[in-house]
Order: structure tokens, then sequence, then C-alpha cells
């Protein structure tokens, strides 16, 4: 798993409008970059809406939030359309970077082995190197926003 003082690539991916989304595209500001593991789940949804209600405090704290699942373009566009989602998905089908940032990793569900992507939120500072991370154990879904924020 990348851990704090790692640096990030510039390129992070593809969102689900087919944009390279990049590090440098945030020029001077904190990006959360929060790996979630599946559009429209309740869980996933009120992180995503979390976020989304505290959308301007972030922005105004300096933050660009940038979302990242496995599921693909399509999925995203309406789960960002549904939600009104005012920041990028990024589409991860073939785990590039779920597995560059160690979050691909086997999960149990209901006595159910199987492959997934951990809820992880790695704040990367200005200079694209990583500044904290929120692990899978300690995000909370409905609370996300205050935890970037560090309240």
């Amino acid at each position: 798993m990348i851990q704090p003082g790692d640096k990030v690539p510039d390129i992070l991916g593809v969102d689900e409008n087919g944009n390279t989304v990049r590090l440098s595209d945030f020029k001077g500001k904190k990006v959360a970059l929060y790996f979630y593991p599946k559009d429209m789940t309740s869980g996933c949804t009120a992180q995503a809406c979390n976020l989304r209600d505290n959308y301007a405090e972030l922005l105004d704290a300096g933050y660009q939030v940038v979302g990242v699942s496995v599921d693909p373009a399509a999925s995203h566009v309406r789960f960002r359309e549904k939600n009104s989602l005012p920041f990028p998905l990024i589409t991860d089908t073939d785990h590039k970077l779920v597995e560059q940032f160690g979050v691909w990793a086997e999960k149990k569900l209901y006595g159910r082995t199987y492959m997934g992507t951990l809820r992880t939120t790695f704040i990367i500072d200005p200079d694209g190197t990583v500044e904290r991370v929120i692990g899978p154990k300690e995000v909370k879904t409905k609370e996300h926003a205050a935890q970037i924020l560090g309240k």
C-alpha cells in the first residue's frame, strides 16, 4: 500500500467522461483520492453524498475530491447523475490504480471470499506526496468530509 511520504504519479486515470485525470490538474490543492467498492451501494452512496454535501467546505480548505472504483464509466455516469456529485470518478476497470495503491485485496462477506476494493482515502499534498491515509477500518462514510478536514 502507498504510505505517507510516497510520491504519487501525475496521471491518475480516466474519469467517467473519458478525460484523463492528473494531479497537475489541481495545482496548489490537496487531493482527497478516495477509493470505494461499488457505485449505487448504500455505504458508497452515503460516503459520496457526504463529500458532495460538504464539497464547498472542502474546496474552501484547499481540497479537491476524486473518487475511484473499478466500476465501468457508464455506472459512474449514472452514480454521478443520480447523486449530483460535483467531483470526478475515475474508472479503474483494469485495476491498475487499486493495485498500485494497495487497496485491491481479498475480502469476506457472508462466508464468501472475493477480491474487492478496500475503502481508503489518500490525502495528497500539492507536491504529489501522500500526506495522510485514512484506512479501511477508519473511514466513516457518513462523516468522511470531516475526517478529511481533520475535524
